[in-house]
């Protein structure tokens, strides 16, 4: 076998594996997990490891990814509920398993080929999403005709199609090489992509969109703040009140929204009953925030949250139903692994912002600064980085973004 890897070019074979995973990380689980097997096998078996080992104990970003993942381990120790501690753990393999992997692997060189197969997967997406709105074809898997997600839940497509836009967005206004054909076509999804924005139902992903655009227009106008401010407080405003007015799920996800939060009644159920998802969210961050008043520090321990709501859930809110994630990563964290816990998956955040100032391509700069902001706010409302879709993404761009400019 070793033998048989030593005649491969591992090189070029890594470079149509990540081109292959960057296309598939949008569209299915069990065809990106495939690339990931193959990818991580050839790094094993293929040797070289003093210079990986050396490549990631020489980066602060991967070393606070992978504290991360350990604190999680560490937190079986004191947990009660070790399956579901071993299932969270599971869904944090990424970060110690995938993510130094990918940051040995990638090129610089093919960073906008990464990028492009990423945004043809998510153009694929879109068509299929407005075939199946404008009735070209029948539903499927997630979509339905009022809310045309197919490959993945509302919920992760919004924030990972806010995310093309950016790039889609950034590459009209700042790359000066780009082609007239390539910036028609551009402009084309960059506009559809909007549009798909509003026909789909993912609340979190608008929210992302419109934080996006603002940092765009920082970005764009550069160090005129006052400037940037005023285009931000014309241009949100116009595109959220254009959508509300065309579209009739973004208007009745806002209006739901709105009468949730007027008729939230404290903890008891609303006149909307078991649908009120602001209230619940409302009700597992207050609740929450009792557990983490008793485990400050390290909390309860990484599979205990379910055990722990459930009881504070029968002492303050009775009638509302249990949970096993407070739909928001910061409460979640919190309550499991405490400030301790917190501190840890904000280094990373922190890393990648700071790192992102050392790079001299705007590109890198940019959305290295971007990605995380972005997953800051997403993450208020669900625990995005438990999940596939947007965790692989955010594990994928973090393994280039922040590679050949970090010092230590």
């Amino acid at each position: 076998m070793i033998l048989m890897l030593q005649r491969l070019d591992l090189e070029k074979t890594y470079y149509y594996l990540l081109i292959i995973l960057a296309f598939l990380m949008p569209l299915t689980v069990s065809g990106a997990n495939t690339i990931i097997v193959i990818i991580c096998v050839l790094w094993l078996l293929s040797g070289n490891y003093k210079s990986k080992f050396n490549q990631i104990i020489n980066s602060r970003l991967l070393l606070a990814s992978i504290l991360f993942f350990c604190i999680h381990v560490i937190g079986l120790i004191w947990t009660e509920d070790l399956s579901w501690g071993l299932h969270i753990v599971h869904k944090m393999w990424y970060f110690i398993g995938l993510f130094p992997i990918l940051y040995t692997i990638v090129r610089k060189d093919y960073i906008s080929i990464y990028v492009s197969s990423f945004l043809l997967a998510i153009a694929f997406t879109e068509v299929i999403s407005y075939l199946v709105w404008f009735e070209v074809i029948g539903p499927f898997r997630n979509a339905t005709i009022e809310n045309p997600t197919p490959f993945m839940s509302h919920i992760s497509y919004n924030p990972i199609l806010a995310f093309a836009i950016y790039l889609i967005l950034h590459e009209l206004f700042f790359n000066k090489k780009i082609t007239n054909f390539v910036f028609s076509l551009y402009s084309f999804f960059a506009i559809s992509m909007t549009i798909n924005m509003f026909i789909t139902g993912g609340r979190a992903g608008q929210v992302t969109f419109f934080v996006m655009l603002s940092i765009l227009i920082f970005q764009i106008l550069n160090k005129q703040r006052i400037k940037s401010l005023i285009t931000v407080f014309l241009v949100i405003p116009g595109i959220f009140f254009a959508a509300y007015q065309t579209s009739d799920l973004f208007q009745t996800r806002v209006n739901l929204a709105a009468t949730e939060i007027v008729t939230f009644s404290g903890g008891q159920q609303s006149s909307l009953g078991q649908k009120n998802s602001v209230g619940h969210r409302i009700i597992f961050t207050r609740n929450s925030l009792s557990i983490i008043k008793r485990n400050r520090i390290i909390g309860v321990g990484t599979g205990d949250f379910p055990i722990e709501y459930k009881k504070i859930n029968q002492i303050r809110t009775p009638k509302m139903p249990n949970t096993d994630n407070p739909h928001n990563m910061y409460m979640l964290i919190l309550v499991q692994l405490g400030l301790v816990g917190l501190a840890s998956m904000l280094s990373i955040f922190y890393y990648q912002i700071k790192l992102s100032y050392n790079s001299q391509d705007k590109f890198i700069r940019d959305v290295g600064i971007t990605l995380p902001l972005m997953f800051l706010v997403m993450m208020l409302s669900d625990s995005y980085l438990l999940g596939h879709y947007t965790s692989l993404i955010f594990v994928f761009f973090s393994s280039f973004l922040y590679k050949d400019f970090e010092q230590t």
